[in-house]
């Protein structure tokens, strides 16, 4: 799937905005593959698989496109 990087913590995980979807995605710093945590930007777009975390859905395997 694809989305945008909406949001950055200071705390090592965001979300992601998903066209089509109202609810955005969480994701963790250790989620990423090929990029680290501090050379995201909010605006970014990524590529990233969806499962089901304890609190609801979250995107792995996080990439930089």
């Amino acid at each position: 799937m694809k989305g945008t990087i909406k949001t950055l913590t200071d705390r090592g995980f965001g979300f992601i905005a998903r066209e089509g979807e109202a609810k955005d995605l969480f994701f963790h710093s250790k989620d990423l593959v090929g990029v680290t945590y501090d050379e995201l930007k909010v605006g970014d777009e990524v590529t990233f698989e969806v499962v089901d975390g304890e609190k609801g859905p979250a995107a792995v395997n996080v990439s930089r496109v």
